[in-house]
C-alpha cells in the first residue's frame, strides 16, 4: 500500500488540506500527529471522512514527531516504504515563538522530513514556507527570490527561511519537490471560519476592546503600507490545485494577494465591520511594539502580540506571477479582504476565546 504523507494535522491549514486530498483520489491519507493532539485529530478525521462520503480509514493517523530524527514513529522503515508524496506543513506558527523550539520544530523537523522522503525516494515533496521568508526585506520580493541580504522579524521567518533553504537545496540535488509560500492566512472568507486568531486578528481585538472609537496604531505613512492577507480556502484550493500539476516541480509559488490593502484600509474596513470608528495614530507602531513587549499587563490588556505590530509598517511587496498563470484555468481566485471581512469580524466575535494556540 502507498500512502500521501501529510505534517501540521489537524492544523489550520492541513485539515482543509486532507478534504482536498480525499476528493482527489482513493489513495490514503496517512497524517504525522503529536500524541498530545490525538484526540483532536481522530474527531476531525472522522469528521473530513464522513463529510465526504469515505470510509474513515482512508485518513490514517500515524502518532510521531518531526523534531526526531526517525519521526519518533513505531515503524519508521514502514512508512518509508509506503510513502509516495510528502506535504510537509508541520511547524511553529507564532511570530513570538523562542529561538530553540523554532530551530528544532521548523529548521530540524524539515530537515527529519526530507530524510524520510529521501530515503522513500518519493515521487513528490510539497513544502508550505511563507511569504515572510523575506524578512524585513525593502523591496518586490519575487518566488525567484530567497538570500537577498534581509534581517528578519523574529525567530519564525528566521527558521522559515532555513527550512525552505533546506528544501531548495535538495531539489537543487534532484528531489521532485515544490514550494509554496503563503501570505498572511486568516480565516475562510466564505464562512471566517478559522482556528487560530493571530495576525489581523490582534489589531481586530484590539479595536473590538474600544467602544465606540478605537485609537490605532499606524505606521506614519499607513497608505504607504501594505498587509498581505489572504483567506484559508485559497491557500488550500490554489495548493491542492498547483500540486496536482506534473509541471510544478521545481517550483516556487508565492499564495499571495496581488491587491493587499494598505494600513489605513485595513483599519477602516476592520473597524467598519465591527462597528467601530476607528482613530488611527500616525507614527506610533514602534512604541506600541516597545511598550507591549517592555509590559507584558499592556499587551495583555490590550489583546496583541507585539511581535505582530512590526507586520503594520512591511517594506515588502509581494509578487504571484506564476501562481496566477498556473492557476490561469481554474476559478482559484485571491478575493479582496474587503469582499470578506465581515464575516472574519462576525466569526471572531462568537469563537475568539476559542483560539487553538499554537499547534506545531
Amino acid at each position: 500500500m502507498t500512502v500521501r504523507l501529510l505534517t501540521g494535522f489537524p492544523g489550520f491549514l492541513g485539515s482543509a488540506l486532507v478534504e482536498r486530498l480525499l476528493e482527489r483520489s482513493d489513495e490514503p491519507v496517512a497524517c504525522l500527529v503529536q500524541t498530545q493532539y490525538r484526540d483532536v485529530a481522530a474527531r476531525r478525521a472522522a469528521a473530513l471522512a464522513d463529510a465526504a462520503g469515505v470510509p474513515r480509514d482512508r485518513i490514517r493517523l500515524v502518532e510521531g514527531d518531526i523534531t526526531d530524527p526517525d519521526l519518533a514513529v513505531d515503524d519508521y522503515d514502514r512508512l518509508r516504504r509506503e510513502t509516495r508524496v510528502v506535504y510537509h506543513l508541520a511547524a511553529v506558527y507564532d511570530l513570538g515563538v523562542a529561538r530553540p523550539l523554532a530551530e528544532r520544530v521548523n529548521v530540524d523537523g524539515t530537515r527529519h522530513v526530507l530524510r524520510l522522503a529521501l530515503g522513500a525516494d518519493v515521487d513528490r515533496f510539497h513544502h508550505v514556507s511563507t511569504c515572510y521568508v523575506s524578512g524585513r526585506y525593502d523591496g518586490v520580493f519575487t518566488h525567484r527570490d530567497l538570500a537577498v541580504g534581509q534581517s528578519f522579524h523574529n525567530y519564525y521567518e528566521a527558521t522559515k527561511f532555513e527550512a525552505e533553504r533546506l528544501v531548495r537545496a535538495a531539489m537543487a540535488d534532484g528531489l521532485p519537490a515544490t514550494v509554496y509560500r503563503p501570505a498572511i492566512a486568516v480565516g475562510d472568507s466564505r464562512t471566517g471560519e478559522t482556528q487560530k486568531f493571530d495576525g489581523p486578528y490582534y489589531l481586530l481585538e484590539l479595536i473590538l476592546r474600544q467602544w465606540p472609537v478605537a485609537v490605532v496604531p499606524v505606521p506614519l505613512r499607513p497608505s504607504a503600507h501594505r498587509l498581505n492577507v489572504v483567506p484559508r480556502n485559497f491557500v488550500v484550493d490554489a495548493l491542492a490545485a498547483i500540486s496536482a500539476r506534473e509541471d510544478s516541480v521545481g517550483e516556487v509559488y508565492q499564495l499571495c494577494n496581488p491587491h493587499p490593502p494598505t494600513i489605513r484600509e485595513l483599519v477602516r474596513t476592520l473597524a467598519r465591520a465591527a462597528g467601530r470608528r476607528a482613530v488611527p495614530v500616525r507614527g506610533t507602531t514602534k512604541l506600541a511594539r516597545v511598550a507591549t513587549e517592555r509590559v507584558p499587563t499592556v499587551a495583555d490588556g490590550l489583546g496583541v502580540e507585539p511581535a505582530a505590530l512590526s507586520y503594520l509598517s512591511q517594506p515588502t511587496t509581494y509578487t504571484d506571477e506564476n501562481t496566477r498563470r498556473a492557476l490561469a484555468e481554474t476559478n482559484v481566485r485571491c478575493p479582496l479582504f474587503s469582499s470578506y471581512a465581515d464575516r472574519l469580524v462576525a466569526y471572531a466575535r462568537e469563537h475568539r476565546d476559542e483560539d487553538a494556540g499554537a499547534m506545531v
